[in-house]
């Protein structure tokens, strides 16, 4: 065993504690009664920092309390660590993206801070209590560009409900919920109407929670269905439609006595060419101008192949035309008619499902961005499940909150954190000033006063 060197420890001297201090509720001046000692932990790299604070207890000459005592910036009144220690946790917690336990052992390992679950949990508490959403509600109410993205997450046994402004890039608000249902989802919805915001175009999915709730707290609101999802569930109908005509030529295949090898002179076997369509099915989904060369190759190959992929391929290039951003709004309606109306798509099952389930009034709603400017034309509701899908991967895989509390504390945390980093210069200023934090070892001496707990006040 090697001998390890012990810690380096470091201490830093804090004083507040003048002869006479104002009172912290009308600013008479109190005479000092007597001192009071302690001792918090700091933070220093691979070091131990004590901060010995000296604060004084006051005679309060005013009606408001008996007695209050000074304070220093950057510690909390009976805290036994700084501010500065909070906020190396809540930095690797939101910014590094740490684990609760992860945390722990890197504050551990650096600064030799023997930190508890509980701990981190207060600091969570600590920095909740510092937010001035109320002006950030106002700010948002004046920076909203007026189309609202909304999306729905389980995390455990709680449901996150979140709305986004996907034009300024910011989220507005969300929620946590027990459950997932309408009940819980127009209250959130109300509230946002409540708090001021009457947004001219709303993006969803395809969930059936939205359409009546939207209809009854923004009847003049556009809702504007998701193109993503349209798509996504179109090429699902797509490849299903593949599978089947590929199961088809397989068993089409030449059978040859065992042992004996195939003929290279004979061309590729029914068989080669069906591992050849499933291996390259991607294919056919694919949007045409984000093929490369070699893959417009395959393409021909595997439409030469299977020739009744070749309505497949024209029924996945019509609907990408048909959700084309730069088109207009009777260009998309002669399209779709067109699309109903061909003979071919229908006689394919998988194909005449999907034609059957886009309707006229769902189309209109899948549409309803070519209503918009060129420039503000938001056709799907990605904007809002990023965010929704990197908030369950910080808390789901790495975190698991162990109380709903807790959970919404780190909720509100992080999407503070993502409106600081959009609008670090126009954005207003979230925290009081009793919440700015001092780094260790430059701390400086405040006059500010606290009330000792228990003690009368006015």
């Amino acid at each position: 065993m090697f001998p390890t060197t012990p810690p380096k420890v470091l201490h830093l001297y804090r004083r507040n504690a003048p002869k006479r201090a104002p009172c912290p509720h009308c600013g008479t001046q109190g005479t000092r009664k007597g001192f009071h000692d302690r001792t918090v932990r700091g933070i220093a790299y691979h070091a131990i920092l004590l901060v010995h604070v000296t604060t004084a207890e006051y005679r309060a000459a005013c009606p408001c309390c008996v007695t209050f005592r000074t304070q220093i910036d950057g510690i909390e009144p009976k805290a036994q660590y700084s501010n500065a220690v909070r906020e190396a946790v809540l930095d690797r917690l939101l910014d590094d993206h740490m684990s609760l336990q992860r945390v722990q052992a890197s504050l551990q390992r650096d600064f030799f801070l023997d930190l508890s679950a509980g701990f981190v949990y207060d600091c969570l508490r600590w920095k909740v209590q510092q937010l001035d959403l109320a002006e950030h509600r106002r700010w948002t109410l004046q920076a909203f560009s007026g189309t609202l993205c909304i999306d729905e997450i389980h995390l455990g046994e709680l449901a996150l409900l979140l709305a986004t402004d996907p034009v300024q890039d910011f989220p507005v608000a969300f929620a946590v919920v027990s459950a997932n249902d309408q009940e819980h989802m127009g209250r959130f919805l109300r509230q946002l109407r409540d708090h001021g915001f009457a947004p001219q175009v709303v993006v969803t999915d395809g969930s059936s929670l939205y359409p009546v709730l939207l209809a009854q707290v923004w009847p003049q609101a556009q809702h504007q269905l998701c193109v993503f999802h349209l798509l996504q569930d179109s090429n699902a109908k797509v490849l299903d439609a593949l599978r089947r005509l590929r199961r088809q030529l397989g068993r089409r295949g030449r059978k040859r006595r065992p042992g004996r090898r195939a003929n290279p002179r004979r061309g590729p076997t029914a068989k080669d060419k069906a591992h050849f369509v499933f291996k390259h099915r991607y294919l056919i989904v694919r949007r045409r101008d984000q093929l490369t060369q070699r893959e417009q190759k395959d393409l021909q190959l595997l439409l030469e192949y299977l020739p009744a992929l070749r309505e497949l391929r024209r029924f996945v290039d019509q609907m990408h035309n048909l959700l084309e951003r730069s088109q207009t709004l009777t260009q998309a309606w002669q399209r779709y008619q067109a699309l109903q109306h061909d003979a071919a798509f229908a006689a394919i099952p998988e194909l005449a499902g999907v034609l059957q389930g886009l309707t006229a009034e769902k189309f209109g709603k899948v549409v309803a961005f070519l209503r918009g400017p060129a420039g503000e034309r938001v056709r799907t509701n990605n904007h809002v499940e990023r965010a929704n899908r990197d908030l369950r991967h910080y808390e789901k895989v790495r975190y698991g909150w162990r109380t709903a509390r807790g959970l919404v504390r780190f909720v509100v945390l992080v999407v503070e954190r993502r409106w600081r980093e959009r609008l670090r210069v126009c954005a207003p200023q979230l925290f009081s000033p009793a919440g700015v934090s001092q780094g260790a070892g430059v701390e400086q001496p405040a006059a500010s006063v606290q009330p000792r707990s228990g003690q009368r006040a006015a």
